[in-house]
């Protein structure tokens, strides 16, 4: 990692971890909760919310899901819906995409389930420290089977999505190159796409975040990191296996300190002629832009489960 990147990338990770407080107390101001909440689309209808026991965790790790408008209407029981999993940021939880935006508002209009697990800070990894924390293996081996098991999924492929903010946005990226057989879409928005090689020294005077870093993927020298490192996974695809990723979305603001870092996996992603959409659009590492930008990972989300369900989603 260059100096300049190193500088980015503190300051980037500072400003994230102070985002929930700063736009949960702006939240008011953007009228975001109460528009959210007279939505034409009754919420209420719509939410569910699983307090689901892990047994890997040993702890229960709720999720919210948003069902399609039409999901408990007579005329759709016997119809099926893709998913998309949308993942949470550092020091969020599963509560927060449905909080701070208009979620439920923009996806009234997609046939289409929406999963929001928690993650706490677990940067959707398996930890190389604390034993009970699986959570890339949770998501996978758990929690997925229990949305197949409660609701009416499209269990292949085709059928199933996973994007993230931040943290949740290096999450979706990393699960969709180690089992791209599960997922035809994975997608970020303002990604710390660069945690698994991030140092001490990179984090120098940042003590919370190195911690939370070192909690999950041990030390430096840990083979753990090799392992969860997306520039290495996607500089390290073998050509005969490109054609089989998902489809790769990423977008970061202009003015979010995470910048660099989403550039440099754009140019992998170029370099290796891994067929992705890189956007960069006026915005900073907040809920406002974050807001903007779900309402086109909906809307790409949309057209990949359109073609790949052929009528019968």
């Amino acid at each position: 990692m260059t100096r300049h990147s190193r500088i980015f990338l503190c300051a980037a990770l500072v400003f994230s971890l102070n985002t929930l407080k700063q736009e949960a107390a702006t939240t008011a101001r953007l009228s975001l909760h109460s528009n959210f909440q007279a939505s034409a689309t009754s919420p209420s209808t719509r939410t569910q919310t699983i307090p689901f026991e892990s047994k890997l965790a040993g702890k229960t790790l709720p999720y919210n899901v948003l069902l399609p408008g039409d999901y408990n209407q007579p005329a759709s029981e016997t119809k099926r819906y893709p998913v998309l999993y949308l993942l949470h940021g550092l020091t969020g939880h599963y509560t927060n995409w449905l909080e701070y935006t208009h979620l439920a508002d923009y996806a009234a209009p997609y046939e289409f389930i929406i999963v929001m697990p928690e993650g706490n800070d677990g940067w959707y990894t398996d930890s190389a420290t604390v034993p009970a924390d699986k959570y890339e293996t949770y998501i996978l081996q758990e929690l997925m089977p229990d949305v197949q098991r409660r609701y009416r999924t499209v269990d292949t492929r085709a059928g199933r999505a996973i994007a993230g903010l931040s943290m949740g946005g290096y999450g979706a990226l990393k699960f969709g190159v180690k089992n791209p057989e599960m997922f035809a879409f994975a997608g970020s928005l303002s990604g710390a796409l660069g945690a698994a090689s991030w140092t001490k020294s990179d984090l120098r005077g940042f003590d919370f975040i190195w911690q939370s870093l070192a909690a999950v993927f041990g030390p430096e020298t840990s083979p753990l990191r090799a392992t969860n490192d997306l520039g290495k996974l996607y500089r390290e695809v073998p050509a005969n296996r490109i054609a089989a990723l998902p489809y790769i979305y990423l977008d970061c603001g202009t003015e979010d300190l995470l910048l660099q870092s989403n550039r440099e996996l754009a140019d992998i992603l170029v370099a290796r002629k891994i067929p992705h959409e890189y956007r960069e659009l006026p915005g900073t590492h907040a809920w406002t832009y974050w807001d903007a930008q779900v309402q086109e990972v909906l809307r790409i989300v949309a057209k990949k489960f359109g073609k790949a369900c052929n009528g019968n989603c």
